[in-house]
């Protein structure tokens, strides 16, 4: 690291405004979401504009790649190191077509903020090794990004959160909290992706705390069993097949019984235990054979069950605004309001954050407070939550 770049970094947290590029490839596996921010501030004097955003699909031979070691126990030791490097290159190149084909020179653009993709979630509710920490796993090496971007890149951020007692995720409270609390209205935030999770807000100017869990499957089950059943697809489009089916309610009670459910909030989970092997071994003992519609009918009910029971534990007044993939898909969104009779169930959009960017966002707002911010903005403000500030800094010289 040089003097000059040491300088430059300072001279960044000390500036007006930075300019962000958020990534976020999440379980889904649906793509790199690409979200370039303007922000103003830090902590809760946090302002940010949207100034692009896309999400850029995969290619099969990169998406096939990935699923060789994505939330498997036993897998080639040499892929995983060698996926570290062409995740990131990847990713490298989807930022610069992106760059290109909006105009934005890669000089104007202050900082990357890369997630990586999650590849094994293991906190120790999961691993059962009480003498082993928690534990997660993310590639993409950020120098990597930074030298194929001519960028400096923020990367790793769950490990931060682990280190300090964490479970790595999820990680959305932290950017929720100065984007999006209210002064008079508790917020339940939802994002739908492969887990769906939730951060609950409450009104700021009380003495509440916030919350931010996974509260179990989103789409990543029923993404995989859309798959099984033609590869062709990648997730129920439109949700055609669970709409065309019937809800077992015998399976769905014995889906339910799993010890995640039961589990108080805030808690962390991954699709190392909802994979579809959970969920068939689950009918198999139930002698349950259903349909494919049936069985996506059912599982589309489990999402909303888990998002519906957590915020059932959440004060009555609380507002639910849905982001991620999974609000997009008409049955869940249904089944939602069948669950929370009563509740007006609206869209991050409604608070000016877009549905599809939101989790991209997040990630630029926690590369913003590692450089401009400060951990004790949080301090106490997010129940189970480290005050830490995240991420690894990689240059481009």
């Amino acid at each position: 690291m040089s003097k000059a770049a040491v300088e430059r970094l300072a001279t960044l947290s000390q500036a007006s405004e930075r300019r962000i590029l958020g990534l976020m490839s999440g379980t889904s596996l649906d793509g790199l979401d690409l979200a370039l921010c303007k922000i103003t501030g830090s902590g809760y004097s946090t302002d940010l504009t949207l100034e692009a955003f896309e999400t850029l699909p995969f290619r099969s031979a990169f998406l096939q790649d990935i699923r060789e070691v994505f939330a498997k126990e036993e897998v080639s030791l040499s892929t995983l190191t060698i996926l570290h490097a062409v995740i990131a290159d990847e990713h490298a190149w989807l930022i610069n077509a992106f760059l290109e084909k909006h105009r934005i020179s890669p000089q104007s653009v202050d900082l990357i903020a890369s997630h990586g993709q999650t590849v094994y979630h293991a906190p120790r509710s999961l691993h059962g090794r009480e003498d082993w920490p928690n534990a997660t796993l993310q590639l993409g090496e950020g120098d990597h990004l930074a030298i194929r971007t001519g960028i400096t890149t923020v990367s790793d951020f769950r490990q931060k959160h682990v280190a300090a007692g964490g479970e790595g995720a999820p990680l959305a409270a932290y950017g929720d909290l100065l984007l999006l609390s209210s002064p008079d209205q508790g917020r339940a935030l939802v994002n739908i992706g492969g887990i769906a999770n939730i951060t609950y807000l409450p009104p700021s100017d009380g003495n509440g705390e916030a919350m931010s869990s996974d509260v179990g499957p989103g789409n990543t089950i029923m993404d995989a069993l859309a798959r099984r059943s033609d590869p062709s697809l990648q997730y129920d489009r439109d949700a055609a097949i669970a709409k065309s089916g019937e809800i077992s309610t015998d399976l769905l009670d014995a889906l339910l019984e799993e010890p995640f459910f039961r589990v108080p909030l805030p808690k962390t989970t991954g699709p190392e235990l909802f994979s579809p092997d959970w969920f068939d071994n689950i009918a198999k003992a139930n002698g349950t054979k259903l349909s494919l519609a049936d069985q996506m009918a059912t599982l589309n009910r489990l999402s909303a069950r888990g998002i519906a029971d957590a915020i059932g534990k959440l004060p009555e007044r609380t507002k639910v605004y849905l982001s991620g993939g999974g609000a997009r898909n008409p049955e869940l969104r249904r089944n939602l309001g069948e669950l929370l009779p009563g509740r007006k169930i609206g869209s991050t959009g409604d608070l000016g954050i877009d549905p599809d960017a939101k989790e991209a966002i997040l990630f630029a707002v926690l590369a913003n407070e590692l450089i401009a911010g400060d951990a004790d903005t949080i301090r106490g403000r997010i129940k189970g939550a480290p005050p830490v500030t995240m991420g690894k800094i990689s240059l481009p010289d």
